[in-house]
């Protein structure tokens, strides 16, 4: 009986999971386009709702919430269900969504798209060969075999994320790095624009009037053919008529100019609302927490830099082990083992919480960026994809995060996996990411007065 109530809480978690999903899919990735494959808005649904149920499950596990048989078999068939999604059902249908987008593949779709997830296939299992991922103990049909793979790639999704979002973070709340601009500047700025644009019509207009006048004279119609028309046209010319080429020319640089000049405009309205913004309560809050985060970021790095050179990944869940800290530095009374249970839960909470809002924002933004009518569905796809496998990753690194007593549901479930491998290799990408981000964020930041004075 409390096998069945316990499945009750779950699957009334999933359809609410589900639901969200398929709001978030309406209201906020297609509401500018029509959805035509309601198949894509199921499996994106789906897929957000047993991620989702992982970290619910995280949760039950620090709060006791259900029973241990209960929680380890809904384990097994959230990780199973995600692994069919990631490996064969989301890779197959964005194979024949891509298919189906080739007219001359129209009648062979289904094939061409078999093909295509044969492919994919192919290359994500030579993905674990290079890696020690995995116990040799392992059939080749097991679950290790596909998790082990599919946490290489979330995890390297989620460092290369994090990285550029540890740097960025403080970039872009804390007011030193805004340049100084003016109102002056922006009139400026604005007037050469005006010119320029001038200018185009006034070339546009010479172009326009030069037609009109070989029109009139039956130069248009009466144009010389052949090779022997092709020379006499290029060695003579009609006295007073216009360069037209040369006048085009200069209009195509003209126009390129004029899309600088708005983009240079827009972005100086956009750093001077950032400098009002910065002067408000809110503003200054948001410096301050950028110089909190720059903090993060360095020893951050620092961090990752010791763990590598030093090949070290932490036993203990690093609540446990600061509350260890504290107590013998204070030499005080204290129940860690209570205490770090609760502030697992908070911590672990938090994480789970800013992963999802985080990722759908960056996903919302990228799907913005790139996507069209035609490829939506695609790229809704492989957002999905990314979605699961970034979630499948995070349970293989939060559960570093939570005290030892709760991780042993979620190691028998996961398997015989080498997880002190994917610390490391976050580590790795992690500063591979960060260092490249300082790098970008140093030039751009460099480059842009530069740009401005060219302009």
């Amino acid at each position: 009986m409390s096998f069945l109530i316990d499945s009750s809480i779950m699957v009334t978690s999933q359809v609410l999971f589900f639901g969200f999903g398929w709001l978030f899919f309406m209201r906020q990735l297609f509401k500018d386009y029509e959805v035509r494959q309601y198949v894509v808005q199921v499996i994106f649904s789906v897929t957000f709702a047993f991620s989702c149920t992982m970290f619910e499950l995280i949760i039950f596990e620090i709060l006791g919430v259900l029973n241990s048989s209960s929680r380890y078999f809904h384990w097994k068939l959230n990780l199973c269900v995600i692994l069919l999604i990631l490996v064969f059902m989301v890779p197959f249908y964005i194979g024949y969504f891509v298919v189906s987008n080739i007219r001359l593949l129209h009648r062979q779709k289904l094939l061409f798209a078999c093909l295509l997830w044969l492919t994919f296939m192919y290359f994500f299992w030579k993905l674990g060969d290079p890696f020690p991922i995995l116990s040799p103990k392992h059939g080749i049909l097991s679950i290790e075999q596909l998790i082990s793979r599919v946490g290489v790639i979330g995890v390297t999704l989620m460092a290369l994320l994090s990285g550029f979002g540890a740097v960025n973070c403080p970039y872009t709340y804390m007011s030193y790095f805004l340049r100084n601009v003016t109102d002056a500047d922006i009139l400026a700025l604005e007037r050469r624009l005006l010119q320029t644009m001038d200018m185009i019509v006034s070339k546009k207009k010479r172009i326009a009037v030069a037609h009109r006048t070989m029109f009139q004279r039956g130069e248009v119609h009466n144009k010389p053919t052949g090779f022997w028309g092709m020379i006499k046209s290029v060695t003579t010319s009609v006295a007073g008529s216009e360069n037209l080429s040369l006048i085009q020319q200069e209009v195509d640089a003209l126009e390129e100019l004029s899309r600088q000049l708005f983009l240079e405009t827009a972005d100086l309205h956009a750093t001077k609302e950032r400098i009002e913004y910065s002067k408000t309560f809110q503003g200054k809050y948001f410096n301050v927490l950028g110089y909190f985060f720059s903090i993060y970021c360095v020893w951050k790095i620092f961090m990752a830099t010791i763990n590598i050179v030093f090949d070290r990944v932490g036993k203990t869940d690093p609540v446990t082990r600061g509350i260890e800290i504290t107590v013998n530095y204070l030499g005080i009374q204290f129940d860690v083992k209570f205490w770090s249970q609760h502030i697992s839960f908070i911590l672990v909470g938090i994480i789970i919480v800013t992963s999802i809002r985080g990722l759908l924002i960056t996903l919302t933004k990228f799907f913005y960026a790139i996507s069209s009518s035609k490829s939506s569905n695609v790229i809704v796809l492989l957002l999905a994809q990314i979605m699961g496998m970034y979630f499948v990753s995070s349970v293989l690194l939060i559960r570093m995060s939570m005290p030892l007593e709760y991780r042993t549901i979620i190691t028998e479930v996961l398997g015989e996996l080498q997880f002190n491998f994917y610390h490391r290799w976050f580590d790795v990408i992690f500063l591979v990411s960060a260092l490249s981000s300082i790098l970008f964020l140093y030039l751009a930041h460099k480059q842009a007065p530069e740009k401005h004075m060219a302009l």
